[in-house]
């Protein structure tokens, strides 16, 4: 049935044309992630990772590749900070917020305006992202002393981390599905097989085999989650005639994006504890660096840092929710269509009913994003030991959404080009 499911895929020239043209694209993607700054000598570099704990942190932080220095070593961070400034100003600034009812001049304005942003973002990023690694290695990564040397590196970071947006925007339009979605997944899974070689190479068979279970256990209940949703009902009276529909308001509203904003911000006090613990700083600011480093730890998180992080998570999926479903424009949306939810009034009286259920349902949706963001820390730290998932919980919502999100496109298309199915 599956085998059968995916020739029909192939079968088809247009889906096939898209997945190729994705899958190249990926290609394009990983090839730049091995493609280090020219004045960086990475042998050298992966010697003082070795011995420097604070850059194998930032390795971490850097999604693992700062190990050659990368010419988009900064991946997408300067990306998702501009998405959370305009997301922020679409709050605190009326015109902004007024684009809304035009949504797709919203969503046109809305990215035009991350794309500008993610320029200077990513420019001023990458210079402090040069400073701290190198004062980190000592002074001998880059020779901050050579002004070229030092701009001609940071408009290289630069352009590799725009490229990379591109990038996923000629994914999105070419592609089978959302590009940055596709580079954020292609991310995770390539790291997949090196953990599962790290636990077989410990010989620990019996935590391998329970890290798996657990692992498919957490996929089955995301994929419970991300397809749970309420059906508001609806009747339709424009025909002459009450037509029923549905209306159908997910649980997990927010999809991954509280959890990419919190671990923007929970990470950012270790950068700060790393630039206050430099040799020249003052004996102050070094013990607030090393509190920073001691509580801010994503290797290994204090009970503080986990709590901040399951809050940010909390609040951001709130946040993120209630600028994205406009309940005051879906109800005039169903006011106009002469549309009503049975027992409520039309109106400001749908708007409320519609923003209530949403607040309640994304009370859990909430609830279980958190849950699954800590989790991992929650586990070491009862255990007593790091334990390395082999796909971390967090990551397998976005896995596990955009694949769900895969499938429901290709079988999108398929139904709109099988026209036999229609006869």
């Amino acid at each position: 049935m599956i085998l059968n499911s995916i020739k029909s895929v192939f079968e088809n020239k247009a889906i096939k044309k898209k997945i190729i043209a994705t899958l190249l694209l990926v290609l394009v993607y990983k090839f730049l992630s091995v493609i280090p700054v020219y004045w960086v000598d990475t042998t050298k570099l992966d010697a003082i990772m070795e011995a420097n704990k604070g850059l194998s942190f930032f390795s971490a932080l850097m999604w693992g590749w700062l190990s050659n220095f990368s010419i988009i070593l900064m991946w997408l961070s300067p990306y998702i900070n501009a998405m959370i400034i305009i997301q922020l100003l679409w709050v605190i600034v009326p015109k902004i917020g007024d684009l809304q009812k035009e949504w797709e001049q919203w969503q046109k304005r809305m990215t035009k305006y991350t794309r500008w942003l993610t320029l200077p973002l990513a420019f001023v990023q990458s210079y402090w992202m040069i400073v701290l690694l190198n004062t980190l290695a000592s002074g001998t990564i880059i020779d901050l002393s050579d002004i070229k040397v030092v701009l001609t590196a940071m408009t290289i970071i630069t352009a590799g981390t725009i490229f990379l947006m591109w990038l996923g925007e000629v994914m999105t339009e070419n592609g089978i599905w959302n590009g940055i979605s596709i580079i954020i997944t292609a991310w995770v899974l390539s790291s997949v097989p090196g953990t599962i070689m790290w636990h077989i190479s410990t010989w620990d068979y019996p935590l391998f085999v329970g890290l798996l279970i657990a692992s498919l256990l957490i996929i089955y209940i995301i994929i419970k989650f991300t397809e749970g949703n309420r059906r508001i009902p609806i009747i339709y009276t424009r025909t002459g005639r009450e037509e029923k529909s549905y209306f159908p308001i997910r649980i997990n509203q927010a999809w991954m994006i509280p959890i990419i904003f919190a671990v923007s911000l929970v990470t950012f006090p270790a950068i700060i504890g790393q630039i206050l613990t430099w040799p020249n700083s003052s004996e102050t600011a070094s013990n607030i660096g090393k509190f920073l480093l001691e509580y801010f730890n994503m290797s290994n998180p204090s009970w503080i840092f986990i709590l901040i992080y399951f809050l940010l998570v909390l609040g951001f999926s709130f946040f993120y929710v209630s600028i994205t479903f406009n309940t005051d424009n879906v109800a005039e949306s169903i006011q106009k269509r002469w549309g009503y939810i049975p027992g409520i009034r039309p109106g400001s009286e749908t708007s409320e009913y519609l923003t209530k259920v949403s607040e309640h349902l994304n009370l859990f949706g909430g609830w279980f994003l958190a849950l699954i963001a800590v989790l991992p820390y929650i586990v070491s730290k009862i255990m007593w030991q790091s334990v390395d998932f082999i796909i971390s919980a967090a990551w397998l919502i976005i896995i596990v959404s955009v694949i769900l999100d895969v499938v429901r496109k290709v079988d999108a298309e398929m139904k709109m080009f099988d026209y036999g199915k229609f006869r």
